[in-house]
């Protein structure tokens, strides 16, 4: 018996000798733990659970078997001999959940640099902030995958992260990276794949990275790559003899680019859309580039003809021309490709023969002859290209009535606007905007299950509107009403699917009140009624639209006030019910609005793109090439005009405009907590008192419009701190005093019209002096003597004649009247003269 325990104890002791050597070692152990507390002082400020993606990381277990990590003892092929070390790391995407995502700076990856055993590291997705840590990334030359993309890193490169030399996979895609592409690219000779697309990248590209064999993915979309590849590099290219994926769309490349590329054979995938290309497409190209599968030339310049030698690029699925100056008749043999997926011709010169007929096609393939000269009725032979789920014949001059078997064909989007259509499913897209239809809306447009988008507008509708049924109200997907400016007419309809977010019937002829039935749409983020007939009160309802971003009710005939209830709508950032008869006060509530409080993000988040994200436009997206749709912008009174707003940047504007109403009593001040508002509107209104000082709070203010009304005092000068402001008018009014000059104020060109009719106010904008104290303005100076415009009656020239023949009319006078009395004749006789004797 003595002898097993005293195995059992020298097998529970080799135990606890290779326990060790099964986990990582202490000092990587302690890196991780060192950069999880990082995450968590950086989440701990949003009371969130983001830490639970890390909660396996503890000092008590492995770091072998924490999420995120991997050990070399779990690799394909471990070796026995070697120690355990940590290999793989990937911390993706560790803030997603939190919003708004934070700022974290480029500092919280250096305890990762102290595991040099690293072979994969990810950290995308993660909004690092500043230069990328150079000197880290030197410490960990075994890595062979690095992908820091998604994030905001910013400056150059530094020189260490091409020093890496085992280094396969590098993706810096979507940051801020800026500066030339440095030559110790070359040095990576053994890189694979090189993903920098979305940077700031510029200048040519430097010869030395065309010297990797190894390189078979290089994508430098969507920066400001420029030059010619110089005659002496254009052959080196050549040597990329693994590349099979170049895509350098979004740059500034210009022709020979294009034609250096002719001699990557084994190249499948090329995208040079969006560049300088001016020249005509090669005429060889088809024999030079016989593995290419998808071509996209789309947005350039190119000219002259598509080359019949593209009819040998017997791989060619997906090809994109469109958006350029190409000219001549449209090829048919172009839909003899076996692969075709994609064909994009639209926005050129080229020309479609209505005589030619095209072979049934049932595969499916998205299509695009957008201006290409169509006309007449739409061509019978797009109807045996049964496989089609995507079709673009907008721009042309097709005439006639719709088309039927349209609706047979198991299309998802068909865009058929700016033609000349008068007569009107599966589909997911259907725009049939500024046409000339007219006449009722057909039943048979708005039933398709899985319709999602449905533009109607600008055009000739009236009669009837149409039925969503309540059956179909709950199952329809249709998110994107849109039947503004018709002829509609009647009370407002009520019935629309429940799953409906953006919703316009603005320019019609609608009347009475606002249906309560609108409440059930609880997903509305966009409503717009304006320029109609519509009356009665802003009920409370309103306020039960919690979703509400955008409510448009201009130019209407509301009366009333505004109820306090509508300050309930937090997501709200753009309110416009200018141009009715509301009256009373403005609550004070606007402050409850917290979407016209906080500051609007750095990059545009559609409001209504993202709620319509069409099944079949993912997989272009994953090719590079994504659908471009062009929604009607949302008008608004933007600095003393109608201007739209796009609504793809809507999220980054909110405005306010309660303007040509009956509003009275004073301007609340809570008004000045809107600090996101980049518009505010309350002109041509009955409001009293004083511009609260608080509106100096309104950070972004852009457009500040309180004319025409009854307000007294002096201008605040808390408005020179805003640093935004283009136009303020204050103009009809009662206000005195100062002009405030400094900051903003003493910047920003101001015409005098905007103070104009303020009786009582001075300053330089308006040319007019303040008294000393400056409270108000100088009376004016006394006016100078007024000049005489004749000539005076005594001149000097008169005084030098005159006074010669004053003298001599008074001498004779004198002599008349015996003034001077002359003596007698004297008796003497007069001696004559004595001769002067000699």
């Amino acid at each position: 018996m003595e002898r097993p325990c005293q195995l059992l104890t020298y097998f529970g002791f080799f135990f606890f000798l290779i326990l060790p050597c099964l986990s990582c070692p202490e000092y990587q152990k302690q890196a991780l733990l060192q950069f999880k507390s990082s995450i968590l002082a950086i989440t701990s400020s949003f009371n969130s659970s983001a830490d639970s993606l890390l909660q396996s990381w503890n000092s008590s277990s492995s770091c072998c078997g924490w999420d995120r990590v991997e050990c070399n003892d779990h690799s394909p092929n471990p070796n026995p001999t070697s120690k355990v070390v940590i290999i793989n790391l990937y911390l993706d995407d560790l803030f997603t959940n939190l919003s708004p995502q934070p700022r974290v700076e480029s500092t919280i990856l250096a305890p990762l640099f102290h595991i040099r055993s690293l072979e994969e590291l990810s950290i995308l997705g993660n909004n690092i902030q500043g230069e990328i840590p150079g000197v880290g990334f030197a410490n960990l030359s075994n890595l062979v995958f690095l992908d820091m993309s998604l994030n905001n890193f910013s400056g150059p490169f530094p020189p260490q992260l091409f020093q890496l030399p085992l280094v396969q996979d590098l993706h810096l895609n979507d940051n801020s990276v800026s500066g030339q592409l440095p030559s110790q690219i070359g040095n990576l000779t053994g890189l694979q794949r090189l993903i920098l697309q979305g940077n700031k990248l510029s200048g040519p590209i430097p010869p030395q990275l065309f010297h990797l064999p190894l390189l078979q993915t290089l994508i430098l979309d969507g920066n400001s790559l420029s030059g010619e590849v110089p005659a002496q590099e254009a052959g080196e290219i050549g040597n990329l003899t693994s590349l099979q994926n170049l895509l350098l769309s979004g740059n500034d490349f210009s022709d020979t680019m294009l034609v250096s590329v002719l001699c990557l054979k084994r190249l499948e995938y090329l995208d040079l859309s969006h560049n300088d290309l001016s020249m005509e497409i090669p005429t060889e190209i088809g024999n030079l580039l016989p593995n290419i599968s998808t071509l996209a030339l789309g947005n350039n310049q190119l000219t002259g003809g598509i080359p019949s030698s593209m009819q040998k690029l017997s791989k060619l699925g997906r090809l994109y021309l469109h958006n350029n100056l190409l000219t001549g008749e449209i090829p048919s043999w172009l839909f003899d490709f076996k692969d075709l997926q994609i064909l994009y011709l639209g926005e050129n010169r080229l020309m479609w023969n209505n005589n030619l007929e095209i072979a049934p096609n049932p595969r499916p393939y998205s299509l695009s002859l957008k201006s290409c000269g169509l006309f007449g009725e739409v061509p019978k032979w797009i109807s045996t290209q049964t496989g089609l789920d995507f079709l673009d014949l907008s721009k042309n001059k097709l005439q006639g009535a719709f088309p039927q078997w349209f609706l047979k064909m198991e299309l998802k989007g068909l865009i058929l606007s700016d033609n000349e259509f008068t007569d009107a499913t599966f589909l997911r897209i259907l725009t049939l905007s500024d046409n000339n239809f007219s006449g009722p809306i057909p039943q048979s447009l708005i039933i398709g299950a899985h319709l999602r988008l449905l533009d109607l507008s600008r055009n000739r509708f009236f009669g009837p509107f149409p039925v969503f049924h309540p059956e179909a109200q709950l199952i329809l997907e249709l998110a994107y009403i849109d039947f503004s400016y018709n002829s509609f007419s009647g009370k407002v309809p009520d019935a629309f699917p429940k799953k409906t977010r953006f919703l316009a019937l603005g320019g019609n002829k609608f009347s009475g009140g606002l249906p309560f039935n609108l409440t059930k749409l609880s997903k509305l983020q966009r409503l717009e009624l304006q320029d109609n007939n519509l009356t009665g009160e802003l009920t409370n309802f309103l306020s039960q639209i919690s979703t509400l971003q955008v409510l448009n009710l201009r130019n209407n005939s509301f009366q009333g006030p505004i109820p306090q209830s509508i300050c309930n709508l937090s997501n709200l950032q753009i309110l416009d019910v200018s141009k009715n008869n509301l009256n009373g006060e403005i609550p004070k509530e606007f402050q409850n609005l917290i979407g016209m409080i906080n500051e609007p993000p750095n990059s545009p988040s559609p409001i209504t793109l993202d709620a319509i994200s069409v099944d079949f436009t993912f997989s272009w997206v994953s090719e590079g090439v994504q659908l471009s749709l062009e929604f009607k912008d949302l008008v608004v009174n933007w600095k003393d005009s109608k201007q739209g707003i796009s609504t793809n940047k809507l999220n980054l504007y909110t405005l306010l405009d309660l303007s040509n109403n009956q509003l009275s009593g004073q301007i609340p001040a809570s008004l000045g907590a809107l600090k996101a508002l980049k518009l505010l509107n309350i002109s041509s209104n009955k409001l009293s008192g004083k511009i609260p000082s608080s509106f100096g709070g309104l950070v972004n203010i852009e457009t500040l419009d309180l004319s025409h009304n009854n307000l007294s005092g002096l201008i605040p000068p808390t408005l020179t701190k805003l640093q935004q402001l283009t136009i303020l008018d204050v103009s009809n009014n009662r206000l005195r005093g100062k002009i405030p000059d400094g900051g903003q104020m003493g910047t920003m060109v101001l015409d005098p019209n905007y103070f104009a009719n303020n009786s009582g106010l001075c300053g330089i904008q308006i040319r007019l002096p303040c008294s000393e104290d400056g409270g108000f303005p100088l009376p004016p100076p006394p006016l100078p003597p007024p000049k005489l415009t004749h000539k005076p009656w005594f001149l000097w020239k008169v005084v030098w004649i005159g006074y010669p023949i004053s003298f001599l009319l008074t001498f004779g006078i004198m002599v008349l009247i015996g003034y001077f009395t002359l003596p007698p004749p004297s008796n003497r006789r007069r001696r004559p003269h004595r001769p002067i004797e000699v």
